[in-house]
């Protein structure tokens, strides 16, 4: 299961954030920095309302979502990459993660310390993302003095990897991420065992007062914190930004469903922004959903994009991709207009897919397979 670690400097709502993410109490949330140490795991549902949809067309016994892993990691502090406060522990626990959610502070509050005084986004993300940098600068340098000798003695591969290494360092030394460089598929295969903090996709968790939470995800831009934040993600790292209230959110995940949404209507908006954030979250480590639907069941399988037909298949059972003959194919969005599979057969919505088809978010999919004995 791919996992998105949840990361930022002391104090900004990360693992308030994490708390409601994963609805669990795993994560000490403190007026402290470093009051999480060791990284908690949490495994969490994507939410996704084409599930209830679904089951009332096919008349499900039971729903049953995807899901992905949230890893909340010490806080980070300005020289992580040289080792200040739990640095070599936050570097190596992000390296293990697929993706990242930066934790941005958006929110004045006098009795939450910050731990560098003042409520400055920008600043905080920058001293994120240079210490990701340093960080991979170091590895880097390691990584070609142990290549130099074998690339003048004709290694190919090493001499190959010099080649990139001379190529990412001084876009590096400019202060950008090596996410935003661009390769060949060939190169990209080379660079991913390089195993850069930089080259993460990340997404930014724009933490908001209570208050401010109902404008914020209206109109994101008139918050000014928030407007800066989407500005530089953009600017910088064609990156998202989403508004969440992790206060908020943590309020909710300890009320039944029916009580926090009406809590949430009371307040103007239909999301604290940490269904959102799941979502994007989903979709930002390349993964897509595909479903099936029946009398017993309607669930939400997860695939990769780009996987075709039989790859698809195969998540349900392996033999459903060994003997693959075919995939029986209709897109939610057909299948709930017209109400029913046999309808969506008579309006030509429903299609025999075969080996090539690549299957995208949101088909409904029956598959036919034959495994000889």
């Amino acid at each position: 299961m791919l996992k998105a670690g949840i990361v930022g400097l002391p104090n900004v709502g990360k693992s308030t954030l994490f708390n409601a993410v994963t609805r669990t109490r795993k994560a000490e949330a403190a007026n402290y920095p470093f009051c999480t140490i060791d990284p908690n795991v949490g495994i969490v549902t994507v939410p996704d309302p084409r599930l209830a949809v679904l089951s009332k067309i096919s008349g499900s016994q039971k729903l049953v979502p995807t899901a992905i892993e949230f890893v909340d990691i010490a806080g980070l502090v300005k020289g992580a990459s040289e080792g200040a406060g739990l640095g070599n522990q936050f570097l190596a626990n992000i390296r293990e993660t697929d993706a990242i959610v930066q934790v941005v502070r958006c929110f004045e509050n006098d009795d939450i310390i910050h731990e560098l005084g003042t409520v400055d986004p920008i600043r905080d993300i920058e001293i994120i993302n240079s210490e990701l940098i340093l960080a991979d600068m170091a590895a880097l340098e390691k990584r070609r003095s142990s290549r130099e000798k074998k690339a003048k003695g004709g290694d190919k591969e090493a001499k190959k990897e010099v080649e990139l290494i001379d190529v990412i360092m001084p876009h590096l030394d400019q202060g950008k991420p090596a996410l935003t460089l661009e390769f060949s598929d060939e190169d990209k295969a080379v660079v991913r065992e390089f195993f850069l903090l930089s080259s993460k996709k990340t997404i930014y968790a724009c933490n908001v007062a209570e208050d401010e939470l109902a404008g914020a995800i209206e109109n994101p831009d008139s918050h000014p914190q928030v407007a800066k934040v989407r500005s530089y993600a953009a600017e910088h790292s064609g990156s998202e930004a989403v508004v969440i209230s992790a206060r908020i959110e943590e309020e909710l995940s300890e009320m039944p469903p029916e009580e926090a949404l009406e809590f949430l209507r009371e307040m103007g908006v239909n999301d604290s922004g940490v269904s959102s954030l799941i979502q994007a979250v989903y979709h930002l480590l390349g993964l897509r959903t595909y479903l099936t639907t029946g009398v017993q069941e309607t669930r939400a399988w997860t695939i990769h994009e780009g996987d075709k037909a039989p790859a698809a298949a195969g998540v349900i059972h392996t033999d459903f991709e060994r003997g693959f003959i075919a995939a029986e194919v209709v897109h939610y969005d057909d299948l709930v207009t017209l109400g029913s599979k046999n309808a969506a057969k008579e309006a030509g919505k429903l299609r025999i897919e075969g080996k090539e088809y690549v299957v995208k978010d949101g088909d409904v999919i029956e598959f036919r397979f034959n495994v000889s004995k």
